[in-house]
């Protein structure tokens, strides 16, 4: 009786625009034939579900990579001329769209200029408010990030003085100095992270000297040296600067990090100019036991050649 049946078994054959699943009779094939056959299926079976495996892996190596940037946007200054916000604020928002990065730490911001930022970046939230005080119309160090990816644990603002609990001005410097601290948890991993955004002194050289203690000081004693930590803004400082060779003791600087790919110029600060070279670099992301695959400075311009901002963006991509 078994002799007497037939035995199917399916076959894919490729028509235009659709898969068409075909019964084929067993009894068509004979010995090597049906087993090459079997031997073709298993390989393009095997294939796909390596595939399939590496589009997953891709996915959670793009979601687990961490993206940074540090950005000082030039205050909303009306004597700016040709370089005034309203005329670069949205080729800067175009900016912070394309690079997309999880985290943006922004200096020199007026209110307006982060409502304006935060009113056209989807999925970011941000923490911080002006070195003078909450609701004070002062410049601000926030940090934007993406809420889709990171919760927001904990925030804390101190200033860069002697009473870091009160606004206040530190030592020798010309304005009131602030640091914006913040906790982050990965919704995808839950790896923990923490950011600090600051903008120091642009006179006082002992403010800047203390105020980078001061930040160290604070890692210290939140016992942060074997966390994840960023530490990023505008130091008003050359390398090899006191201040800047203390943080390179307690962490690791992003733009000389070992094995690190670093693009872009060296300077940081371009003060609007379009036809000199730019040396002074004095914006930094320093980062401690995270490792970090590339440094960029971004020299990027405007439609019409200008600069986007008196300072170059810098952006850090972390394994």
């Amino acid at each position: 009786m078994m002799n007497n049946h037939k035995f199917y078994f399916y076959t894919i054959l490729p028509v235009p625009h659709r898969l068409t699943l075909c019964p084929v009779d067993r009894s068509r094939f004979k010995g090597k034939a049906l087993e090459l056959n079997t031997q073709q299926f298993r390989m393009k079976f095997y294939r796909f579900i390596y595939l399939l495996m590496g589009c997953i892996l891709v996915g959670n190596l793009s979601f687990s990579q961490t993206k940074i940037m540090s950005y000082n946007i030039r205050y909303d200054n009306p004597n700016d001329g040709l370089n005034r916000w309203d005329l670069r604020k949205d080729e800067i928002v175009q900016l912070l769209k394309y690079y997309h990065a999880d985290f943006i730490g922004i200096q020199e911001a007026l209110p307006q200029q982060v409502q304006f930022i935060a009113d056209h970046l989807d999925q970011y939230k941000y923490i911080g408010h002006g070195r003078d005080g909450l609701g004070t119309n002062s410049e601000s160090t926030p940090i934007f990030y993406n809420s889709s990816k990171y919760k927001l644990l904990k925030e804390e603002l101190f200033w860069l003085s002697p009473t870091p609990k009160k606004v206040s001005k530190g030592w020798d410097a010309a304005l009131n100095r602030i640091v914006v601290y913040a906790k982050f948890r990965s919704r995808k991993t839950k790896k923990i992270i923490h950011v600090f955004n600051t903008h120091f002194d642009h006179i006082g050289e002992q403010a800047r000297l203390n105020s980078a203690a001061l930040i160290v000081d604070f890692i210290r004693n939140k016992k942060l040296t074997n966390k994840k930590i960023v530490v990023m803004g505008d130091f008003n400082l050359l390398p090899k600067t006191p201040p800047i060779m203390l943080f390179e003791q307690e962490l690791d600087n992003s733009y000389k990090t070992k094995n690190t790919i670093a693009y872009g110029p060296k300077g940081t600060f371009n003060g609007f100019a379009t036809d000199t070279e730019v040396t002074e670099q004095i914006d930094y992301i320093f980062t401690k036991n995270i490792p970090v695959k590339s440094y960029r400075c971004i020299d990027d311009r405007r439609v019409n050649n200008r600069q986007l901002s008196d300072h170059f963006p810098l952006l850090i991509e972390t394994f």
